[in-house]
């Protein structure tokens, strides 16, 4: 499951660079979870063809990645936002002016934190 998820997201930040027959045929294996015989089918080409053609997408896409790295900042600022929320529910919950301004230290040290991102 967490490769399909990886591609997925692979598809959706870098899948508009592949070439159109490339999204189609991607698009059918990784969001349809099309079959190689099935995709093999569809667009005329061997099944041998269709793993090539998909190791290829996933190479390039996997480079972009490499090269831009928008997952792992994508991944990175939202570990940063699930933390803020969690520190938001604390400040909420607090009851003393002590408490609410250590957790207000908190929440800005996560501000620097998405800014340095």
């Amino acid at each position: 499951m967490k490769e399909i998820a990886r591609k997925a997201l692979l598809y959706d930040f870098y899948g508009e660079l592949l070439t159109e027959h490339q999204k189609k045929v991607y698009e059918d294996a990784v969001m349809n979870d099309f079959s190689l015989s099935e995709l093999a089918e569809e667009y005329g080409i061997s099944r041998q063809g269709i793993h090539d053609l998909l190791k290829r997408c996933d190479a390039t896409l996997e480079d972009y990645e490499n090269k831009l790295g928008l997952i792992k900042r994508f991944a990175d600022v939202k570990g940063v936002a699930d933390e803020m929320k969690e520190i938001l529910s604390e400040l909420s919950d607090a009851d003393t002016k002590d408490k609410r301004l250590e957790i207000s230290k908190r929440l800005n040290e996560e501000i620097n934190r998405i800014r340095e991102i």
